[in-house]
């Protein structure tokens, strides 16, 4: 890392002005006394919750030189080695001299690629006045070595893309009432948002440029997320993967069969490279493995498992027709909803499948595009009764975009799609 870069990046910052921030549900902690990383998928919005917590301090009176954010994707500090690491602070120091004595807040973007950058945000955080905040694409890598590295003194938490409710805030569409116009505007809005997706670039640009840019950030995610991180040397084989995943989201994954697939593509490869595979995908933070609800461990783990994407807008980038398989997308998002506020996240199948539900038999959740023929609703209406006969003390909500006159009468735990979401899933749950 070069020692002049590295200074005109860190005043080019500092003395610019913070980025806009649009608000969003979740914000940091700013004083906890531990290491604050954020896993998530690029372009989620880990990096503006950043700027979000600096424009939160400066209100509080800190000086912005003791703000300090680098992005270790910029290619003015490659390349990038832990020795030089402690170039930072050093380098503040000589460009803020006054400032040298107060407490620093180091904001590290994308640093998981740094080889041993844990061991020197540990050793910063032991020796120095300091809060830090790091971020990162990989779960999997930054969750483990943050918390092996810092041994109890470090929180990580998940960014996901926009919610329904953060989606409709950044288009400034207001649902202040339960009318009949709120209601079709709201209907409408949970269309386009299964559509697009919630990547906050996405919502906010131009309708032609939405698939361009979904586009670049699957081949971003493959490329730069997935087969240079994790070394895959079959990049056909996980290109195909990916592209399965994405157009199969809300589906049972069975390796075997998905071996087999391949096989008849002649795609070469074993069924332990296809679970290497959808493991680096799921670090990534790209694909969710859903397992099916068992009391015993071996047969959760043997089980197929249902698969979720972390976007429903990512499926525009593999599909010629966005618009379609809307109720699996519906279901992912349902998903993605609860996952947001908890982690034991199971299905369940025997006589009926159960599309969610819980580790306690709390609560569990059906989901289905339209309910407006006598057959959809009767399947459904026997999954409730099946999960009210296993999980009897259980919350139980049936989630729906279309509807036939009567349903509430006939179905009382049915709730519409859009109120489910937009009030959140444990508000509606408790409803």
């Amino acid at each position: 890392m070069n020692s002049y870069n590295l200074k005109y990046v860190l005043r080019q910052f500092i003395e610019g002005e913070l980025p806009v921030c649009r608000p969003r549900d979740r914000s940091l902690p700013a004083d906890t006394g531990k290491v604050v990383g954020l896993s998530g998928p690029r372009r989620s919005g880990k990096t503006f919750l950043l700027f979000d917590a600096m424009h939160r301090l400066v209100r509080q009176g800190v000086d912005r030189r003791q703000l300090v954010y680098l992005n270790f994707e910029d290619d003015r500090l490659h390349p990038v080695r832990a020795e030089e690491l402690d170039l930072v602070l050093r380098s503040l120091n000589e460009l803020y001299p006054d400032t040298a004595s107060g407490k620093t807040y180091l904001f590290l973007d994308e640093v998981q690629d740094v080889p041993g950058w844990e061991r020197w945000v540990r050793r910063l955080k032991d020796t120095e006045d300091i809060s830090i905040f790091v971020t990162g694409s990989s779960s999997r890598l930054l969750a483990r070595d943050l918390s092996a590295a810092m041994r109890g003194r470090s929180i990580t938490l998940e960014v996901f893309p926009l919610s329904f409710r953060e989606f409709l805030s950044f288009r400034e569409v207001e649902i202040s009432s339960f009318s009949a116009r709120d209601e079709s505007r709201a209907r409408a809005e949970l269309v386009e948002y299964l559509t697009w997706g919630g990547f906050p670039e996405i919502v906010l640009a131009e309708a032609p440029l939405r698939p361009l840019i979904l586009e670049e950030y699957a081949s971003l995610m493959l490329f730069r997320d997935v087969v240079e991180r994790y070394g895959v040397r079959n990049e056909k084989v996980m290109r195909t993967l990916l592209r399965y995943c994405f157009r199969n989201t809300a589906s049972l994954i069975n390796v075997s069969k998905l071996h087999r697939d391949f096989k008849s593509l002649g795609l070469a490869v074993s069924k332990n490279t296809l679970h290497e595979y959808l493991g680096c995908l799921k670090d990534a933070s790209l694909v969710f493995m859903v397992p099916k609800r068992d009391e015993s461990l071996r047969k959760q783990e043997h089980n197929p498992k249902k698969l979720h994407v972390i976007d429903p807008g990512l499926v525009a980038a593999f599909k010629a027709y966005p618009q379609r398989d809307v109720g699996h997308k519906l279901e992912t998002a349902v998903f993605l909803e609860a996952r947001r506020r908890r982690r034991d996240l199971y299905y369940y199948s025997n006589a009926h499948e159960v599309d969610l539900c819980d580790g306690e038999g709390a609560w569990f959740a059906n989901t289905c595009w339209s309910l407006a023929d006598d057959a959809a609703f009767e399947r459904e209406k026997n999954v409730m009764e099946f999960g009210r006969t296993l999980w009897p003390e259980a919350r139980g909500h049936l989630v729906y975009h279309e509807y036939a006159p009567g349903l509430s009468e006939a179905e009382p735990n049915s709730i519409p799609a859009w109120r489910y979401l937009l009030s959140g899933c444990e508000e509606a749950q408790r409803s």
